[in-house]
């Protein structure tokens, strides 16, 4: 015996795609920078150094002196010897008075106004030692700075973006189908 069957046969249905993609494209362009520095403020005071060298005594020491200091010695000297010419002149002034007391004061007299005096003899440095003075002031230099701020000025460029979306684009390659078959269904075969 022969049972009634329902035969179903389907085909899925086959779908294409094509698919375009999207495109994007940034562009970022540099920031344009612009910087320009001043330069600082310099200034500079000097006080420029000073040395001094006395040498006066140095030359005193070697006989080369100067017209106003010769003739102060000189007249130092004459005040000085004046004052002994008087001295020796009222001491043999005494001496001559006081003759009768004996004692030939007439030729010692002559004999001690008739040498010199005795000449002086000494090694030394010429000129002496440390006789040129030395005296000096630093040079002073003052520096004053002052700072200069940068001018900065800074445009900022837009990225440039372009986009071109994608698509999609859906076919069908194959249609979906059902296919019902009967078989075996005949009504004088039915059996009960």
């Amino acid at each position: 015996m022969q049972m009634p069957q329902i035969r179903m046969q389907s085909t899925s249905m086959q779908i294409g795609l094509n698919i375009e993609q999207p495109v994007q494209q940034i562009e970022q362009k540099a920031a344009d920078l612009l910087i320009e520095q001043p330069k600082a403020i310099l200034e500079i005071q000097t006080t420029p150094g000073k040395l001094t060298i006395d040498q006066s005594k140095a030359r005193e020491d070697m006989d080369l002196k100067s017209l106003s200091k010769r003739v102060e010695e000189f007249a130092q000297q004459g005040y000085q010897d004046w004052l002994a010419g008087m001295a020796r002149r009222s001491q043999q002034g005494t001496e001559l008075r006081h003759i009768e007391n004996g004692g030939n004061a007439i030729a010692s007299q002559a004999k001690q106004n008739g040498k010199g005096p005795e000449k002086q003899f000494n090694l030394g440095w010429i000129p002496s030692h440390f006789s040129v003075k030395l005296d000096y002031q630093p040079a002073q230099v003052d520096i004053e700075v002052t700072p200069q701020k940068p001018n900065i000025d800074v445009q900022i460029n837009r990225p440039t973006h372009e986009y071109t979306p994608g698509n999609t684009e859906v076919e069908v390659l194959q249609k979906n189908s059902l296919d019902i078959d009967f078989i075996n269904l005949f009504p004088d075969e039915i059996v009960e």
